[in-house]
Formats: C-alpha cells, sequence, structure tokens
C-alpha cells in the first residue's frame, strides 16, 4: 500500500452510557488508537462523559442519534408513541421502523426528539465531529431524512455511512452472515450513500466492526487491518473496561474491544503501515 492511502477513524459507540465506557474511552484516546466517540445524550453518565472529553482536545465527539433501545431525552410522556410501558424507546427495531414510516403521530415525536438530542449536544459546547445513530437506525429513510433536516441547523457536516465490503468475511459461516447482512440492509446503505452526496454531506467510504460487532479482540482488529480498503474506512467499536458496562449490547466483549485498542501491536500495525489516523472533521 501508498502511505498515506488508508485513512482510518477509529470509533467508540455509546460513549455516555456508563463509567465504565467513559473511562475506556478516555484511555484509549490518550494512549490508545482511538480517535472519535460518539456521545448518547440521554444516557446517566453522559455528564461524565462530556467532562471527560472536555479535558481531550484530541478526541472528536459526535451525536450517538438514539430513536430505540436507549434512554430518550424528552419525557416519556411526551413522545408516547415511541416508548414502552418503562419510559424508554422501544427496543423492538423492526416494530419502530414501521411506527416511524406509517404513524404520523410517530413521526411528530420522532423528529421532537432528534431535535431535543441535537440540541443537548449543542448545550455541551463540544464541536459536533459527525452523527451516526444507535443500532445504524440512521438507516431507516424516515429517520435520516429529519437528521439531515434537523443537523443542518447544527452544524452536521459528517455522517456514518455503515457500509461494510466483503473483505471482512474470511470463513464459510463469516460469509454467511455478510450476506444474510448485506441482503437486508444492502440497498438502504446504497440509498443513504446518495441521499448523502446530495445533501453535500461527508460521509466515510467504509466501515469495519458491523459483522464483528461486540466481538472484536485484537486478533480481529489485525486481521481486519490487513485487508483494510483504501480511502476512508470507520472502525467502530464498544469498549469499556468491565464487561457488564450497561444494559446495551449484553453478551458484547466490550473489555477485549478496549484491549485491542490499547495493543501495542495493533499501533505497530498502524505505524507499519502507514495508515493515518483521523477524525470526520479532517474528512474535506
Amino acid at each position: 500500500m501508498s502511505r498515506g492511502s488508508h485513512r482510518l477513524i477509529v470509533t467508540a459507540d455509546d460513549f455516555g452510557l456508563s463509567w465504565a465506557v467513559n473511562e475506556a474511552v478516555e484511555r484509549a484516546s490518550r494512549s490508545g488508537i482511538l480517535t472519535c466517540a460518539s456521545l448518547m445524550v440521554g444516557e446517566a453518565a453522559a455528564p461524565d462523559a462530556v467532562e471527560r472529553a472536555r479535558r481531550l482536545p484530541g478526541l472528536r465527539v459526535g451525536l450517538h442519534v438514539v430513536v430505540a433501545d436507549g434512554r430518550p431525552v424528552l419525557a416519556p410522556e411526551r413522545i408516547p408513541a415511541l416508548c414502552d410501558g418503562d419510559g424508554r424507546l422501544d427496543g423492538r427495531l423492526v416494530r419502530a421502523g414501521f411506527r416511524f414510516f406509517f404513524r404520523p403521530q410517530a413521526r411528530r415525536q420522532l423528529e421532537d426528539e432528534i431535535e431535543a438530542q441535537f440540541a443537548a449536544f449543542a448545550q455541551t459546547g463540544l464541536p459536533l465531529d459527525h452523527v451516526n445513530a444507535h443500532k445504524h437506525m440512521h438507516l431507516h429513510p424516515t429517520v435520516l431524512s429529519l437528521m439531515l433536516r434537523i443537523g443542518r441547523r447544527y452544524g452536521m457536516r459528517a455522517v456514518r455511512l455503515p457500509y461494510e465490503p466483503s473483505i471482512v468475511a474470511v470463513s464459510r459461516g463469516a460469509w454467511r452472515r455478510y450476506w444474510q447482512a448485506t441482503s437486508v440492509i444492502g440497498l438502504w446503505t446504497w440509498v443513504m450513500r446518495q441521499r448523502l452526496d446530495r445533501a453535500g454531506v461527508l460521509h466515510n467510504d467504509a466501515v469495519l466492526g458491523l459483522l464483528q460487532s461486540g466481538a472484536l479482540d485484537e486478533a480481529s482488529v489485525l486481521a481486519l487491518l490487513k485487508r483494510l480498503p483504501p480511502g476512508v474506512t470507520e472502525l467502530y467499536c464498544h469498549p469499556a473496561t468491565s464487561d457488564d458496562a450497561g444494559a446495551l449490547a449484553l453478551g458484547y466483549r466490550k473489555k477485549a474491544e478496549f484491549e485491542a485498542l490499547m495493543s501495542l501491536k495493533v499501533a505497530a500495525a498502524l505505524q507499519e503501515g502507514g495508515v493515518v489516523r483521523l477524525g470526520f472533521g479532517d474528512l474535506s
């Protein structure tokens, strides 16, 4: 590979979910390969995350929009069409998606909640490096439309494109999972790319971590880096200093993902390959 032809954004999702997630983000930003974090503004540990981010000038922070399976910013009684009986955003993604598309009341409340999340991020005073959505729900056309319209008012310049190239599939089982995932989201990813380009919103060329979400470790990250495609790739993960960090993404190997970000072998592989690490804000 030619030096500089491979650019890598390394993002931690779920920033603000718990103290253990926030601690992992801070340590991986200071001493590891992490370049970005996506903030969940409605979660209990979000204030702690913001305080850490303010003392980490090298960490680029974006908004992790949560429209399903998480805590809302607005009071649940203001958005009853989006919430379950416990006052949380409905975690049944397919059901939520149909509701967003077919129920005008749900769409109006969805717009209010997304607006409230952008406003909450703006109140932190942190520069908005990027925007994406929990569970990649910005693949949903209604969610993406609202993000593009609202985000423009809050200075949104870049959005994650969750397109994962076939290079990640290296075994028969992985190929099967890859094509199953592609058959579900492939069309929506293509549509998203077209819409972002038409709107003049910057995005990565590819993403790594989708097929192996919650299961990355040092060995798998090293294997992915050997097949890193040219252009701008985002490696996203869910690091934490303990595996029980927060109720979301149960079963994820969060500590192993944190250790991969801190790995000297991974850092050496990036340096030897001439891979340039950056944030979404560096795109042009």
